[in-house]
């Protein structure tokens, strides 16, 4: 008999936002391999799946070295995705084991849960390559923009009853500095003196969001790239 799994939502994806986040994090929070997603750095809450068939688990998600294999009629958890296997973690035939298993070993009430985790999956494929180039796109999570450009200079947050909404600003300063020029009363020369340093504007990023999703982004003209959003889908609701 198919069981039910639990709901994966939006609210699940990249909870609050930690002011601790900084720049230099941000490789961190990426696994070595470009192509898995792992959940433990994408959801809030461990996914389970339940097992409707025994199947065989590999230690890479080639398939090409067999640990052994997943025991029927269990729920295991869901630790990463690639585009054509799951890594889960349960009990094996004969022990607890852990590795990548072919998709067709699940089952849901929902038909559509391979395809959901396959949306999944593309999206955060897109922004682990965003984080890595240090850009941001419009759908994008605040903890996700956080990750890509760090902590914003400066913040304007506007609370309602459906949520908030505000803008983020990320800016760029450049050290100017400033001479006056000076005649030397012995010699009669012209020369020039530095009389102070000032912070200028270089280039500003600014965010917009509600509900902690990027809705809209402008940039100076001096930023590099100015006028290329990107548009990402948005965390989906996933009914398991």
């Amino acid at each position: 008999m198919k069981r039910g799994l639990p709901l994966l939502c939006a609210a699940l994806l990249i909870g609050p936002v930690s002011a601790q986040i900084k720049r230099q994090d941000r490789s961190s929070s990426l696994d070595s391999d470009p192509d898995v997603v792992y959940l433990e750095q994408t959801v809030k809450k461990p996914i389970e799946l339940f097992v409707q068939k025994e199947a065989p688990v590999f230690s890479d998600k080639e398939g090409s070295h067999r640990l052994g294999f997943l025991k029927a009629n269990q729920k295991v958890r869901l630790e990463a995705i690639s585009d054509r296997s799951y890594r889960v973690r349960g009990q094996g035939t004969h022990d607890g084991i852990a590795g990548w298993v072919a998709p067709w070993a699940f089952t849901s009430k929902d038909p559509d849960f391979v395809a959901n985790l396959k949306k999944l999956y593309e999206r955060q494929i897109e922004v682990q390559n965003l984080i890595a180039a240090q850009e941001v796109a419009i759908g994008m999570t605040l903890d996700e923009v956080a990750m890509s450009l760090g902590k914003p200079v400066k913040t304007s947050v506007r609370k309602t009853s459906t949520g908030q909404t505000g803008v983020w600003e990320y800016i760029v300063y450049e050290e100017v500095k400033h001479y006056v020029t000076r005649l030397d009363p012995v010699t009669g020369g012209v020369f020039r003196v530095l009389s102070h340093v000032t912070q200028e504007e270089k280039s500003k990023t600014s965010i917009e969001f509600d509900k902690e999703i990027v809705t809209a982004i402008s940039e100076s003209e001096d930023n590099k790239g100015g006028g290329n959003v990107r548009i990402i889908v948005p965390p989906l609701f996933f009914g398991w």
